[in-house]
């Protein structure tokens, strides 16, 4: 049986933390932030946690 292989744009999209959490960036920092406040560009630099219910379809999509 052939080797399964890794969904190229889910390996850029996620992450796998040290604890096996999966985290991605979040939307609507990359552009038209002229008039977002600092709160709220600060905010959306963070990573996030996948969804729960999100986690396992993306766990196979990357292999694991």
């Amino acid at each position: 049986m052939p080797k399964m292989k890794t969904h190229s744009g889910a390996k850029k999209r996620f992450k796998v933390t040290g604890t096996g959490k999966l985290v991605h960036r979040q939307a609507g920092k990359s552009h038209l932030n002229e008039h977002k406040s600092r709160q709220r560009k600060r905010r959306l630099s963070v990573d996030k946690v996948v969804q729960p219910s999100d986690a396992p379809k993306i766990r196979r999509l990357l292999g694991l």
